[in-house]
């Protein structure tokens, strides 16, 4: 076993002895509360101060004649392929010790052995929380919504150019106004700005990130993709966000630090990286919407040219059987369309997505079957080249 999935097991084991040890030598009359719910199997002391939960996940793919979203023209011309695979298997361990308020969350990649999150949160005050530790930015919805519970397989084609992924730092979040038209929440963080893994910033620069979002409705639209909830109530939120960072990196996945194509070296702070956006979300009656606006500009120091990058994407998704009681009502049909221009100048090179889904859940995101179909465009009229081509997804995703 890999070394760093024994520290894993290691650490996840003095969790459950910190957080159960004491507190239930002090309660053996009233007992302990165990059971399974929405994050997993769970164990929590009578008095509810301290609590650990277990959730295992599982993700079974299966994609011709590609998986992933093409990124040069070879990745059209090349080879088919057809893939059944694992594509995600993930241990979750999330809880609180010592207070309901001092909380504490990590994710595990059983596959690669890699830890994605290791987070503590302290969340008293609605109005003013602290987190520290290795998460998913909250920049872009598209991306703080787990894999696990999208409305299509996977996330939109623009993802790979405009996230921040996963990064190391700290930050201060909260809500205000919850109820009311001034209803508004906000993200205030510092990073050391080399995604995953980077545990120091390469130049002693920082990566700086906001975000704030309202929600006229006094209702906030949940990071989770599908209306299962199907509220006669509408729901919205708007956003706008922002970052800055200079390091070697133009672009951020779970792997960590990334280069995005025509910026190839990682020297550090090499690149000032601005970049901002523009999100909706709405809900309504099993209806969903989600848009985003990106823009990003790359400033190479070492070669003093600036590049500009644009992308936006709508996705919406309903479940039918609103309408037609014909339908099945676990069925949701989704549609999302995306759009990317890696160079603003040069405005006949541009990627496009067109994607129709169909999910159905056989226990809401939990266990959920989806298929998806899209189209995929590369086109570059600097090359005068055009590449087009059709990608079938399915996926099981289950959670215990």
């Amino acid at each position: 076993m890999p070394k760093a999935t024994v520290r894993i097991w290691r650490l996840a084991l003095a969790l459950v002895f910190l957080a159960l040890g004491g507190p239930l030598k002090a309660q053996e009359e009233e007992g302990p509360k165990v059971g399974h719910g929405s994050s997993g199997f769970f164990i929590e002391t009578a008095d509810g101060a301290w609590r650990t939960a277990l959730q295992f996940r599982l993700q079974f793919r299966f994609s011709t004649p590609f998986d992933n979203d093409p990124v040069t023209f070879d990745d059209y011309t090349g080879d088919p392929r057809t893939s059944l695979e694992v594509n995600r298997a993930r241990l979750k361990v999330r809880g609180h010790g010592f207070k309901p308020w001092l909380g504490y969350y990590m994710e595990y990649e059983l596959a690669a052995s890699v830890l994605l999150n290791w987070e503590l949160t302290v969340q008293k005050n609605p109005a003013l929380s602290l987190r520290v530790g290795q998460w998913k930015a909250y920049y872009t919805r598209e991306r703080v919504v787990s894999s696990g519970r999208q409305q299509l397989v996977d996330r939109s084609l623009i993802n790979r150019y405009f996230t921040i992924d996963r990064q190391q730092g700290v930050s201060l979040f909260g809500r205000v106004g919850e109820g009311s038209r001034a209803d508004f929440q906000y993200w205030l963080s510092a990073f050391t700005g080399l995604g995953r893994g980077g545990n120091a910033n390469d130049d002693g620069r920082l990566m700086y990130m906001a975000r704030v979002q309202w929600n006229p409705m006094g209702r906030s639209v949940a990071f989770r993709g599908s209306e299962l909830s199907r509220e006669s109530d509408p729901t919205l939120s708007v956003a706008v966000a922002g970052a800055t960072n200079r390091s070697g990196c133009t672009r951020f996945s779970t792997s960590g630090c990334g280069s995005l194509e025509g910026f190839p070296d990682q020297d550090p702070g090499r690149y000032r990286v601005g970049q901002a956006l523009f999100e909706t979300a709405f809900n309504w009656r099993g209806f969903q919407w989600s848009q985003e606006a990106h823009w990003k500009r790359i400033r190479d120091r070492a070669e003093a040219t600036t590049t500009d990058l644009v992308g936006n994407y709508i996705q919406v998704g309903y479940f039918p059987s609103l309408l037609w009681s014909a339908v099945p009502e676990p069925m949701e049909l989704a549609f999302r369309w995306a759009t990317y221009r890696p160079d603003v100048d040069q405005p006949s090179n541009r990627k496009d997505e067109f994607s129709l889904a169909a999910n159905w859940f056989f226990s809401g995101h939990d266990n959920k079957l989806s298929a998806e179909l899209s189209w995929l465009t590369l086109q570059s009229g600097v090359q005068d080249q055009l590449e087009e081509g059709v990608r079938l997804r399915v996926q099981w995703e289950i959670q215990f």
